[in-house]
């Protein structure tokens, strides 16, 4: 297999998105042109359709464990945070006289994540975000006082971090919410499809977000599991779809697309081969990287994801390794895709404590399906000749 959109294309960025399954094309093509009803129409033609829809919900239900009723499909991974957050938070009450809800975060969050909560502090909620260890992982003595202070609480947790690939103690941390009364939704865009840890008969998460194209599904199309019992306002009104969670038609094709993708996911993670494999991947080039000078991984010290590697080179900077990995033919990343744009350290990193020489000059190489060791090669062969370079030219070299 070759992660190659041509020869020359190295894609090592699939935190940002991930290629779209040869396997999921073809189930998705006949829901162009052929079968192209709409679901909730009287006549069988578009009523057929309906049982494919289900079909979907249950492979997606598989990969999380889950029963198939539990599933709503959604637009992506940011719609699926911003239904949990605001319909959750909006079930509890907020603010005009009624006992304010507290929204418990972290400080390393998505902004899919981070923007709602925000947005509700100025709705009248209280926000705490909790902070994290410079490896990355949950401030546990944060977290703990958060639940034991009293009133209403809603707490939106990530799985893995998009960045770094830190895995938070999402179970122990649905287990304390549990006990304290709380609502608990998981970001879990990132760990879907890459743990088998992601099980919702062990773990005792209320809600939990997916995406779509994070596992090698179109983009355009996620899901948020909703556990039986818990309340959420609909955050789309306007229709009887997804049980009146979730209003509008369905975008058919894409959700048997995300169907077929969740139920390759589950088929690798069953094998247990795909993991070891990115693991054993993005090992070797994290001992080739850190062969350089002043290298340091960030999160090292935290159980990460098995795909995912962010590492600092001090005193260089990050957008200028990115643009000459670029010019070599390799994709990677030096943060959330959402975010790219901007030329400041990513509000992760900062949040770690890392040191403003090391920061300024992160990258993070992230692995999928269709990556080989012949990739690792391409990245090993070109950046001693990049961080030379660019040393060479920084002003904090002496």
């Amino acid at each position: 297999m070759s992660a190659q959109h041509d020869t020359d294309t190295v894609y090592l960025d699939n935190n940002a998105t991930t290629r779209v399954a040869p396997e999921v094309v073809g189930e998705m093509l006949p829901y162009f042109a052929g079968k192209y009803g709409n679901p909730s129409s009287t006549h069988r033609f578009g009523g057929a359709l309906l049982r494919d829809i289900e079909t979907a919900r249950g492979r997606v239900a598989e990969l999380i464990n889950c029963e198939p009723s539990e599933i709503v499909f959604t637009s992506c991974g940011t719609e699926s945070d911003n239904t949990a957050i605001f319909g959750g938070v909006g079930a509890l009450g907020s603010g005009g006289g009624a006992e304010i809800v507290t929204i418990i975060t972290t400080k390393v969050e998505h902004p899919a994540v981070l923007q709602p909560c925000r947005e509700l502090r100025g709705r009248g909620c209280k926000v705490v975000e909790i902070g994290v260890a410079p490896d990355g992982e949950l401030n546990w003595d944060e977290y703990g006082a958060a639940l034991a202070a009293p009133g209403r609480k809603f707490v939106s947790m990530m799985w893995a971090n998009n960045e770094t690939g830190v895995i938070f103690p999402v179970e122990r941390a649905a287990n304390a919410a549990r006990e304290a009364g709380a609502v608990f939704h998981t970001d879990a865009v990132q760990a879907v499809g890459k743990l088998a840890e992601v099980d919702m008969a062990k773990v005792p998460v209320s809600m939990l977000s997916l995406s779509g194209h994070k596992l090698h599904a179109p983009k355009g199309v996620g899901a948020l599991f909703v556990r039986r019992g818990v309340r959420v306002r609909p955050f789309m009104c306007g229709g009887h779809q997804e049980r009146g969670m979730r209003a509008g038609t369905e975008n058919v094709p894409y959700i048997i697309g995300l169907g077929r993708a969740a139920e390759l996911a589950r088929e690798e993670l069953c094998g247990g081969v795909s993991t070891e494999r990115l693991a054993r991947l993005r090992d070797r080039l994290e001992e080739g990287l850190m062969k350089l000078p002043d290298a340091s991984v960030n999160g090292g010290g935290a159980r990460r994801l098995p795909n995912t590697l962010n590492i600092g080179f001090s005193y260089i900077e990050g957008e200028s390794m990115l643009m000459y990995l670029s010019d070599c033919g390799i994709c990677a990343s030096s943060g959330s895709a959402c975010t790219s744009g901007s030329l400041e350290p990513s509000h992760v990193i900062r949040a770690m404590g890392v040191p403003f020489t090391a920061a300024h000059g992160s990258l993070r190489f992230s692995f999928g399906r269709y990556n080989t060791d012949g990739d690792v090669d391409r990245v090993l062969a070109v950046m001693p000749g990049i961080v030379e370079k660019l040393r060479a030219m920084s002003p904090f070299v002496g």
